[in-house]
């Protein structure tokens, strides 16, 4: 049977859209209650700006052979256990039979690249090993191995699009990051999330802020692009329908 991608190409339009849309509004909220927090800030602190991915992924897991899943969303059933930590906090948990079908985490990021870009990849490094190494120490039971995915958002700006200099002055950086951009950095940081085996699949989207109303989006490359991550995560819900029957 073939896999059921959900129409996802539409579906991320819309999220986009939902996505520049809610962040005004949290802006424009905060500045009315005159509490308005700095720079962007103000724009995710209401949070549910990835909404309307979190939806396309859902639609991913009921279309591909797991209905009758358990799917969760809200913040207090989106825990699990780790190793190096009590609990991790995930966006969207797949539980079907007892066993951890899948964990997917998402990030956006919009201006302040210089000061945020560390920050996210040590997030996402530290998530990987944490997960899988409490997934090895039998955190979930003994189960196959879940779909861990890692969607990352970025601001497509002239800022995210230049070329940033590299300080290392001991020893050089690896040659694929001289002059890289903060979205080249970002797209090389997931396939290496991918070929390290970190995630079952990583993906960074880039947007305008004008995809308010366009729904604009485009991806880097082919290895990382939401195309390969709603594949992978439809080919592993299938998979694991037809194996939990």
């Amino acid at each position: 049977m073939a896999l059921d991608l959900v129409d996802y190409e539409r579906k991320a339009k819309e999220a986009i859209k939902a996505f520049w849309g809610n962040r005004d509004a949290a802006k424009k909220k905060q500045k009315e209650s005159g509490k308005s927090d700095q720079g962007e800030r103000a724009g995710v602190t209401a949070g549910n700006n990835m909404d309307g991915f979190l939806a396309l992924f859902m639609d991913v897991v009921r279309s591909n052979g797991l209905a009758h899943a358990e799917i969760f969303q809200k913040r207090s059933v989106l825990t699990l256990p780790g190793f190096f930590r009590p609990t991790k906090l995930w966006d969207l948990l797949v539980v079907h039979k007892k066993q951890l079908i899948v964990a997917i985490e998402m990030k956006s990021h919009v201006g302040s690249f210089g000061n945020n870009y560390n920050n996210r990849t040590e997030e996402a490094i530290g998530t990987a090993h944490d997960i899988w190494t409490a997934y090895r120490e039998g955190a979930f039971g003994k189960q196959s191995r879940p779909f861990v995915g890692w969607l990352m958002l970025v601001e497509n700006a002239p800022k995210s699009n230049s070329p940033v200099k590299n300080k290392s002055p001991h020893f050089p950086v690896f040659e694929e990051f001289h002059a890289a951009s903060y979205l080249r950095r970002y797209d090389l940081l997931c396939q290496k999330l991918v070929k390290e085996q970190l995630y079952t699949t990583a993906s960074i989207i880039t947007s305008p802020r004008s995809g308010k109303k366009s729904g604009e989006y485009s991806c880097p490359s082919t290895m990382t692009d939401l195309k390969t991550f709603v594949t992978s995560l439809a080919g592993h819900i299938a998979a694991e329908a037809a194996r939990l029957i």
